[in-house]
């Protein structure tokens, strides 16, 4: 029971280790050097509905990625404008941990292998072609799993951003995001708004040390510092279209809004570096990511799959869908809320089960189902969501599903008879007590395999 996942962001790292605690043989393929994607340069996790939502995952055993952010946090339960109770896991050290878990659950990890081609038959992938150190590579599997993002490549940041700013995902090197879906002929959705299409990433990194000594200090202590700004240098950028509408508000438009996360991580889209270095306490700041910062930012929200509520793909019968490729989803618990369904889900229809939809009495299943319906009208393709901010998080105040109690949020997952679901171990399936190559040997012998 094989399952081939391509994008090793934190969606397909969560989707990877959910299928082969199934049981299932993963092979993740990851067209860069590294995993995590846009989380190298991330970190902010738990903020807001996040936090409900992190604890329901968590409830039903799929927390993994959970506690190793916890384990690696530089700051917690801290404020900024609009958040509440955050944490900021630290981007330097988090891949190597992410790495440590995925081989530890028996995850074939293969960096620097760039999927190209897909091969189908009767509406089914039978396998997917990779560029592997120069040749083609042929990876067949029962199931697959597209993780492969929404961000770029460089012709859509040229033709709907500032061009290639240089940003973590590091398309130049490494060749461009190809979508799995895409290539087997599926209709994909693009994300839009006031005519413009696609959104630009909402946030950048500074070199901490480049900062004035009191700001560094600021951020060592309490993870946040906020600089007010003259009315000359405030950020003109259309804050609509950035992929984070929980941080398009006056307060960041205002303030240089600083978060520790090993790097500096300013909350806005870019800023020029000219202008910023005349900004007291910025006047040595360099950018860290994207290296071009000062110009622009990478463009994200294309070629997001149409899919049922159990992330499976509409129009193939073994493909799932994850992250931001399962919509106008944004951030990283949201990444890898969906790619535990899916992983999850993949590995039941290897073992010919039906898949699981998780139920709308919680946050997680709400958002997927939601969203799913809001990006079928022009309006909803329009929005972003996300369980810390804007529609997704107003949603869940008013079902009651945003809450810090976590003794609540064992007892929501409970009555919906799912604790530990993703954690549970297989049902034996027919085909599964069989070792690789031993078929003919069970016929043979008259066994019920």
């Amino acid at each position: 029971m094989d399952v081939v996942i391509v994008g090793g962001g934190w969606a397909g790292a969560a989707a990877a280790i959910a299928a082969a605690r199934q049981g299932a043989d993963v092979t993740l393929l990851e067209r860069t050097d590294m995993l995590l994607g846009t989380g190298l340069v991330g970190g902010i996790f738990r903020n807001n509905g996040r936090f409900a939502a992190s604890e329901e995952l968590i409830a039903l055993g799929g927390g993994d990625l959970i506690h190793a952010m916890d384990n690696n946090t530089l700051h917690s339960n801290m404020e900024f404008p609009g958040h509440r109770h955050a944490s900021l896991y630290n981007v330097a050290t988090m891949e190597p941990i992410v790495c440590r878990l995925l081989w530890d659950a028996g995850v074939d990890v293969k960096l620097m292998t760039r999927f190209t081609k897909v091969e189908t038959e009767d509406g089914r992938i039978t396998a997917v072609i990779a560029k592997r150190h120069g040749d083609d590579v042929r990876f067949a599997g029962h199931v697959f799993i597209d993780a492969t993002g929404t961000a770029g490549p460089r012709t859509l940041c040229k033709k709907h951003g500032n061009g290639c700013t240089m940003c973590v995902l590091r398309c130049p090197t490494y060749g461009p995001r190809l979508s799995v879906a895409g290539k087997a002929g599926i209709d994909e959705m693009t994300g839009q708004k006031k005519g413009r299409l696609g959104a630009v990433s909402g946030a950048c990194k500074l070199l901490k040390e480049s900062l004035s000594s009191d700001i560094v200090a600021r951020l060592n202590e309490t993870g946040v510092a906020v600089i007010p700004l003259p009315k000359t240098d405030q950020i003109d950028a259309d804050m609509s279209y950035k992929a984070c509408q929980q941080y398009a508000s006056a307060e960041f438009r205002d303030n240089i809004i600083l978060l520790d996360t090993g790097h500096a991580k300013m909350m806005t889209p870019f800023f020029p570096l000219d202008a910023l270095r005349r900004v007291p306490g910025f006047e040595n700041a360099r950018y860290e990511d994207p290296y071009s910062g000062g110009e622009g930012n990478a463009i994200r929200y294309f070629d997001m799959s149409p899919r049922d509520d159990a992330l499976k793909v509409t129009g193939l019968d073994n493909l799932y869908c994850a992250g931001e490729k399962a919509g106008l989803l944004v951030g990283h618990t949201e990444a890898i809320c969906t790619g535990v369904l899916a992983g999850y889900n993949a590995a039941r229809q290897a073992r010919s089960q039906e898949p699981l939809i998780l139920p709308d009495t919680l946050a997680i299943g709400d958002s997927i189902s939601f969203v799913r319906q809001r990006m079928a009208t022009e309006e909803g393709l329009g929005l972003k969501y996300t369980y810390s901010g804007s529609v997704l998080f107003e949603r869940m105040g008013e079902r009651g599903t945003d809450t810090t109690d976590i003794e609540a949020v064992k007892r929501r997952v409970a009555e919906t008879g799912l604790s530990g679901v993703f954690a549970d171990a297989p049902t034996p399936a027919r085909h599964q007590a069989v070792p690789r190559g031993a078929e003919s040997l069970a016929a043979s012998a008259g066994q019920d395999d």
